[in-house]
């Protein structure tokens, strides 16, 4: 075994062993995906309905108990987000923390987002792909002008500085973002591939504010989509109120850390 392949070995066992020691117990099972094409919602649970064209952003404000819907109802696309909460924005989206907390790089339907404070922000409570990312990153004007011909394009950093702007907010307080539809896998050697089946049209995940928000999305091509050109198709957000989570609510009670981060929501009177 070569010196390379000897520490990624002993770097995995000793990251089992220290997840196994966090953990302290068996997280719940998740499910499978969610169904394509989701259900209607009810009428009189939407509250705004925004497309988001091809290389935009778009902001909202979200409050606790509502919900946004992402859906690729125009064709694949990835869009990336990032968030912070409407009562003191220095506290902001941590997706470093939400991978390291949950032990986990693959967001799916009953993973959540934490902040920087090791509270909860958002609760993925549909998802019909698993295929997000949270360890490469947005697209900024250097990665286009690598990838793509005729340019200036649109970027999401440059959007989010934008949107950040408009909210008040500077450049630094831009965190890094997640980005959703986005399928990045990570290889056995950690390199990171783009695995272009894991995305489709009729794809949707559904975020549960879990405090009051300040949400910014663009939709601007992952750095890692191989497409030739820069056209991703517009993207479908509707923002609705969910309904109330259940006492097994799956986002609240599949880890231990969920939970931890649900209690210290509590005790900050979210």
């Amino acid at each position: 075994m070569s010196d390379e392949a000897s520490q990624i070995a002993e770097n995995r066992r000793r990251y089992e062993e220290l997840k196994q020691a966090g953990q302290g117990h068996a997280p719940r099972a998740l499910p499978g995906p969610s169904p394509r094409g989701p259900a209607p919602l009810d009428e009189g649970a939407i509250l705004h309905r925004e497309t988001i064209p091809g290389g935009w952003y778009w902001t909202t404000a979200l409050k606790a108990g509502e919900a946004l819907r992402l859906s690729l109802d125009h064709g694949p696309s990835s869009i990336a987000l990032v968030a912070w909460s409407a009562t003191d924005t220095s506290e902001r989206l941590n997706y470093a923390d939400t991978v390291k907390v949950q032990w986990t790089a693959a967001l799916a339907k009953g993973r959540v987002l934490f902040s920087d404070m090791g509270r909860v922000m958002l609760s993925l409570v549909e998802d019909s792909c698993g295929a997000h990312d949270a360890l490469v990153g947005g697209s900024n004007g250097a990665s286009n002008a690598a990838r793509y011909a005729g340019g200036p394009h649109r970027n999401t950093r440059d959007n989010l500085v934008l949107a950040a702007l408009k909210s008040g907010l500077e450049r630094r307080d831009i965190p890094p973002c997640v980005s959703f539809f986005a399928p990045v896998v990570v290889g056995p050697e950690g390199r990171f591939a783009w695995n272009a089946a894991g995305r489709t049209t009729g794809d949707f995940v559904d975020l549960r504010a879990e405090m009051d928000l300040i949400v910014t999305l663009s939709n601007c091509p992952h750095p890692l989509d191989p497409a030739p050109d820069c056209a991703p198709n517009p993207v479908a957000v509707t923002r609705f109120r969910a309904p109330p989570p259940a006492a097994d609510d799956l986002c609240r009670t599949a880890t231990i850390e969920a939970v931890r981060g649900f209690e210290n929501n509590a005790a900050a009177g979210f």
